[in-house]
């Protein structure tokens, strides 16, 4: 794991000594362990806090809460939802830029990265940040919920004007704390193949988020993908 010195500094001074806590330290061994006994963990150790190194805590504005990375090789990169350049977009994320295309008129991108998304102030957070290759949910209840829901605390409590994307009901029980009157919260189903048509395309979360965004008196978020 990553040390807290890599930290963005609002971050690291925000969380505190989480990093010291017991559980930290547990989940610090597990993942020793994981490598020592020859499995591959992504993201990749540098990218494990990719989410809070690319949208420092000043400046979020979106959160748009996942579960855990993506666990075939390559493709993730501590952002969720979002791949690494040169790896096809997965459906989920397929069904996000469809419903960006119907909700703004974006073309579809021909990529899957949303670094551009996150330098804008789009915390795309997992809800576990490491997993085991090939095994979705292999790190699920080793301590990153804990973490994770510390960082939407902080951000709930700290910040003002936030728009908390909920997609799914793990999202939505992972925000069902969030002051309703200091932040918009948006929910839907999950953009997966599974349910995406059963609310996701026709939610119209986008261009919901930048008009209370700019309500409130901030830039709005640029959802149009540019080409890498």
């Amino acid at each position: 794991m990553s040390r807290p010195v890599q930290l963005a500094e609002d971050w690291k001074q925000a969380l505190g000594d989480e990093f010291e806590q017991p559980y930290m330290q547990q989940l610090r061994e597990f993942l020793i362990a994981e490598k020592a006994a020859g499995r591959t963990v992504y993201p990749p150790g540098p990218q494990i806090f990719n989410a809070l190194n690319s949208t420092p805590l000043e400046q979020v504005k979106v959160v748009i809460i996942g579960q855990d990375p993506y666990h075939g090789p390559g493709q993730a990169h501590g952002l969720c939802f979002s791949v690494q350049p040169g790896v096809r977009p997965p459906p989920s994320l397929q069904n996000i830029f469809k419903e960006i295309q119907r909700d703004l008129g974006h073309p579809v991108p021909d990529h899957g990265c949303l670094q551009s998304w996150a330098e804008q102030g789009v915390l795309l957070l997992n809800a576990v940040l490491t997993v085991t290759q090939g095994q979705a949910g292999a790190h699920a209840n080793r301590g990153w919920e804990r973490f994770t829901s510390r960082i939407i605390e902080i951000l709930d409590r700290q910040c003002e004007y936030l728009v908390f994307m909920l997609w799914g009901s793990y999202a939505q029980k992972k925000g069902a704390h969030i002051d309703e009157s200091r932040h918009c919260v948006l929910k839907s189903v999950h953009p997966s193949p599974l349910s995406a048509h059963r609310g996701f395309i026709g939610c119209g979360h986008f261009s919901a988020a930048n008009a209370y965004l700019v309500k409130n008196g901030r830039e709005p978020i640029d959802w149009q993908l540019p080409p890498l």
